[in-house]
């Protein structure tokens, strides 16, 4: 990593030297990119194609920093005056291996430049990890290499066209993403000067865990939830906890799925006790013998909802349960990361030996837990985290043990340079009843370039928000306090800690 990292700074400065001043020299033709020397990639593609009303630059690149990777990347770069100045790198989601091309427009219409990367591996699939079987350096690739090769390349080909490099470098992922994001903040502190994290999988293998807890309880006879029980569970904490058509307090609302056991007789409007077993497995999240919580559940409030527990957690019916996303993501990962080994049955692991054993090898790559971003804010960066409170995919509260480890380890107010947001009624990075739609680039832009840090913010409805919520919702950050109002909570946390 220290020679890639060297290597394309070398070609950064050299670039620099020959373009400088950037005023005075014309921008480089995009067709002639390919001829950039990079160590360990070339450019085998630049094309020059309109995007909406701008003309952009295109450029395909493959990285080849061990005899294993085969990383690929690709850099939009908005021609002439249409480029801002700045840059944005977008993460993946699930086990990435296709290149995220649908968030580049966004970024591109507000003239950045912006890439982003395979991670290592092509595969359609985003939830097959069976490109890792016998590839370590893929899984280092997918872990955080990619990440760094994206940056560097980018960088280098951008000074080769602009003759300048960027003003603002920023990334911006969600989920898969949100873990990339947190990955930049901790192992590459000052290459970038803003981060967004949306629902961060930063706890990747611990999150294999809790699903691993989670399945092995739905598959136990008589553990499945279907639709009724879902649908049950929702309206049952829905009641409980404040009514309408999601909870605004979710930090305030302690949902025991056992109230509804059925009674001696009672067959219908009621769970049975391997069905209470795996609710309270999903609410609770992992424990150990005492009880006491080892990696946070999922909130209540949106079980029956179409995208939540039906898509990652029990699947629409008990027979489609494999198909489950979560499911899948933990099968996946326990094979090929954990073990090495396509027949390796996760609903039969040890949680204790066994588990221990597939953490202890993927963590050290795959995860980024490090509450130390000392580096971050010494370089500068601001960094902004949303999670919805009714994420199916990652449980909320991982966002908000992460928070209160970052405020732990750096002792106390981090708010100069982090903030938090928690939003209520939104599924996984998007959906769900209660809006959540925010422009976070242009927040982390004008915090960076204008010291606006976010405060209260305004989230909208948006694309594939389910009916029943309301336009919008304010957003406090974590842990601010919410201000009653005539309908409800006016901000998303209420003093009371997740």
């Amino acid at each position: 990593m220290k020679l890639t990292t060297l290597g394309l700074a070398a070609v950064s400065v050299s670039l620099l030297a020959l373009g400088a001043p950037a005023a005075a020299h014309a921008e480089t033709a995009c067709a002639d990119l390919v001829k950039t020397a990079l160590p360990h990639a070339e450019v085998t593609k630049a094309v020059s194609e309109a995007v909406g009303d701008k003309q952009v630059c295109k450029l395909s690149v493959t990285s080849k920093p061990t005899g294993d990777s085969d990383i690929r990347l690709e850099l939009w770069i908005p021609e002439g005056s249409a480029w801002n100045g700045k840059f944005v790198q977008v993460g993946n989601g699930g086990f990435a291996g296709t290149i995220p091309r649908a968030s580049f427009i966004g970024p591109i219409k507000a003239g950045y430049a912006v890439a982003g990367t395979d991670d290592g591996h092509q595969d359609a699939v985003g939830t097959s990890a069976a490109w890792a079987l016998g590839h370590p350096e893929k899984v280092i690739d997918f872990g955080y290499r990619a990440l760094k090769e994206t940056t560097d390349i980018s960088r280098a080909l951008i000074v080769a066209q602009k003759s300048s490099k960027p003003s603002k470098s920023y990334f911006y992922g969600c989920s898969d993403g949100g873990r990339e994001a947190l990955m930049e903040a901790q192992r590459y502190p000052t290459d970038f000067d803003g981060i967004v994290a949306g629902a961060p999988a930063n706890y990747m293998s611990e999150l294999f865990g809790l699903s691993a807890v989670q399945q092995q309880a739905l598959a136990k006879p008589g553990g499945y939830l279907g639709e009724a029980q879902r649908q049950l569970l929702q309206k049952s904490a829905l009641a409980q906890c404040g009514g309408g058509a999601f909870i605004r307090d979710p930090a305030a609302c302690h949902f025991d799925p056992g109230k509804l056991a059925c009674k001696v007789g009672q067959t219908d409007g009621c769970l049975t006790a391997p069905q209470v077993a795996s609710a309270r497995a999903i609410y609770n999240g992992r424990v150990d013998a005492k009880g006491k919580v080892i990696f946070p559940g999922y909130s209540p409030g949106a079980e029956a909802l179409n995208g939540s527990w039906n898509a990652w957690i029990t699947g629409p019916t008990q027979d489609l349960n494999p198909k489950a996303a979560g499911h899948q993501f933990s099968s996946n990962a326990f094979k090929y990361f954990g073990f090495q080994d396509p027949n390796f049955d996760f609903l039969k692991m040890n949680m204790g030996a066994q588990w221990k054993q597939a953490h202890a090898k993927m963590a050290p790559v795959i995860d980024s837990p490090d509450p130390n971003l000392s580096a971050f804010k010494k370089h500068g960066g601001k960094l902004i985290q949303y999670h919805g409170w009714n994420d199916p995919a990652i449980p909320p509260r991982s966002s908000i043990r992460y928070y209160e480890d970052v405020r732990k380890t750096m002792g106390g107010d981090v708010g100069g340079f982090y903030r938090l947001y928690l939003i209520p009624g939104m599924l996984h990075c998007g959906g769900g009843v209660g809006p959540g739609t925010v422009d976070w680039l242009s927040r982390i832009d004008s915090w960076v370039t204008e010291n606006k840090a976010p405060g209260e913010l305004t989230a909208t409805a948006g694309r594939g928000q389910a009916a029943g919520g309301p336009p919008s919702q304010e957003l406090c950050p974590y842990p601010g306090v919410a201000r009653k109002s005539g309908d409800g909570y006016a901000c998303a946390v209420s003093k009371k800690k997740g």
